[in-house]
């Protein structure tokens, strides 16, 4: 897999974590059942579980989506694409398998497991930044 495949797989990715939880919102709006502003930050949040988890995975990528970005690009303009791409099927591996344990559930087992696909993500960023500085 190449750097910008799974940069386009991430970005991807995190348009369906956002529509997931975001059109969940609109038909009660649309029904006059909630007024659009229902879910303005700072506010208690009545949605199902799944869809809080949702948006916190969306809310990850976006976090990491730029530093990701940046690194691949990094790697082609400098003409290293080989270097990102190396890596690129792990990091995005571990990019969908976080978001999904974090739709699964809060469990000590599972806030371990997304931890550890966390810190394989950082690592690879890591990794491409000192390779791609060199």
């Amino acid at each position: 897999m190449t750097g910008i495949t799974a940069l386009l797989l991430f970005i991807g990715w995190t348009l369906i974590l956002a529509l997931s939880y975001a059109g969940f919102r609109v038909p009660p709006i649309l029904l006059g059942k909630k007024p659009a502003n229902h879910w303005e930050r700072g506010k208690p949040v009545d949605d199902p579980a799944i869809l809080v988890r949702a948006k916190g995975a969306h809310l990850n990528c976006l976090e990491n989506i730029p530093l990701f970005a940046a690194l691949v690009l990094v790697g082609v303009v400098t003409d290293q694409s080989a270097v990102v791409d190396s890596v690129a099927g792990v990091f995005i591996f571990a990019r969908f398998g976080q978001s999904i344990v974090h739709l699964i559930g809060t469990s000590l087992p599972l806030i371990l497991l997304r931890a550890t696909l966390f810190v394989v993500q950082v690592a690879i960023m890591l990794y491409l930044t000192a390779v791609l500085l060199s």
